[in-house]
């Protein structure tokens, strides 16, 4: 073998030796890689440093993911339902046996309240994008394009002034703030805390809504659940928007004789053991004939406990609870003879194309005294949002979210006035948006300019 030969042996052999140590090196730190994965998935299952903070570091950047992923279509959003038919604006009125009024209601493809006739005719209008309220004080920081926040419930006073609690479909937490305007949806103040879902006015002026936010601290004796979580806070506001008091919900029930339904949360629910979603001050009228609750205390609604309860604000405790035949429950309310009546969006099992329903029931007895699941053709459907209301007739108007409708029942059951959202989107306005509350007025508790068109 002459010396260029043994020369490109050599060659050889170092090249073989560097695709060696290349390939022992890729291997070295896949290996390393792998180690760092199982270490991590097990510190993590087992709750150690630094696997809670991975577990967090995760969660935050899923969550942050799904937000710029998830949400590129607002009609993929669940602020929109397919049509389920032609219907639009008013198709049934029966003048005699419908309560005589106006509705106000909400609607999931804007920041926008509107106050409509018995015909359907659009009476007045309230509208105000969240990103003209917004500033960088607000507790939400990167808040969803306009099309995505919306007013989940609103309430207007007699001179046409409107209180509106925003939420941000695709965003945790995704409440965003309560606004008040006046009749030209000019900003009176604003209150840019994570509120959501519900709002009511007490006697006094005071203002009583619901607020969250992520908690990193564990709860005491409810390993159960997770870490950080979601926790509801009731919170009190003057009538100037100026915050009185903030009740960290979460402890009120843990350290109350109910504290054993934090035990019942489901394994999908640990990140939002409470999920609040109803708040209503309890006035003398309904206090009269409910003997759970006193006059300004407040009836409040857990959809993941399964349970509603009785807030007293002076001592902050929770002085009853219950349970009943209902699933995901929304918008309870008490009823001049002491009844409960509340929207039942999951319970209803007795056909497979019908989920939901409108109960009453005595809360003494836990007896259901009367319910609406819809009729065989239209029965009610609403896995999210919703609510009722008890009028002065005895009929009950419903709020059917994902249906886009509102509708007026007898105790019979018969449909004696329906409203479907008119506005449509989406591919071939195949889309509607959810309707998110409704409530029958007196024309005569309100401005008259309120009720002329254009005024």
């Amino acid at each position: 073998m002459d010396q260029q030969d043994r020369r490109e042996g050599s060659d050889e052999a170092s090249g073989q030796s560097s695709r060696l140590d290349k390939a022992l090196f890729v291997a070295f730190i896949a290996a390393l890689m792998l180690i760092a994965l199982m270490a991590g998935a097990i510190v993590t299952a087992a709750d150690i440093f630094p696997g809670t903070q991975i577990a967090r570091a995760y969660q935050g950047a899923k969550a942050y993911y799904e937000k710029l992923t998830a949400y590129q279509d607002v009609y993929a959003s669940d602020l929109w339902q397919p049509v389920r038919g032609p219907d639009q604006g008013v198709t049934t009125y029966r003048p005699s046996q419908a309560q005589d009024g106006v509705t106000l209601y909400s609607s999931g493809h804007d920041a926008a309240a509107f106050l409509v006739s018995m015909e359907g005719e659009v009476l007045h209008e309230w509208r105000r994008p969240f990103s003209t309220v917004w500033n960088e004080n607000a507790a939400v920081k990167n808040p969803q394009p306009d099309s995505y926040v919306y007013f989940r419930k609103a309430t207007v006073y007699p001179n046409g002034d409107l209180l509106a609690v925003y939420e941000g479909a695709g965003d945790t937490p995704y409440g965003y703030g309560v606004v008040k305007l006046n009749r030209d949806s000019e900003v009176i103040w604003s209150y840019l805390s994570h509120t959501h879902h519900d709002i009511d006015i007490g006697p006094d002026g005071r203002i009583y809504l619901l607020t969250h936010e992520f908690v990193q601290e564990p709860l005491d004796g409810y390993g159960n659940l997770a870490s950080p979580r979601l926790d509801d806070f009731l919170v009190v506001l003057s009538p100037e928007g100026e915050e009185l008091e903030k009740i960290p919900l979460i402890q009120r029930v843990s350290k109350s004789p109910y504290r054993h339904l934090l035990h019942t949360v489901s394994s999908y629910a640990v990140a939002d053991p409470l999920h609040a979603n109803g708040v209503d001050v309890i006035t003398e009228e309904a206090a009269a004939n409910f003997p759970f609750g006193k006059p300004g205390q407040v009836l409040l609604s857990f959809r993941e406990l399964g349970a509603i309860g009785v807030l007293d604000l002076d001592s902050e405790e929770l002085v009853w609870a219950a349970r009943g035949p209902w699933i995901g429950q929304h918008d309870p309310d008490i009823l001049a003879n002491g009844d409960i009546l509340l929207f039942d969006n999951y319970g209803h099992f007795r056909l497979p194309e019908r989920q939901s329903r409108v109960i009453e029931f005595d809360p003494r007895t836990m007896e259901i005294v009367w319910q609406y699941a819809g009729t065989a053709d239209r029965p009610l459907d609403s896995a999210i949002r919703a609510s009722q209301e008890r009028l002065a007739n005895g009929n009950t108007l419903i709020t059917e979210s994902n249906g886009g409708r509102i509708l007026e029942v007898t105790p019979e059951g018969e449909i004696v006035w329906e409203f479907v959202n008119p506005v449509r989107g989406g591919a071939d306005d195949a889309k509607r948006p959810i309707i998110c509350w409704a409530q029958r007025l007196d024309p005569a508790s309100l401005d008259p300019a309120l009720l002329t068109p254009g005024q």
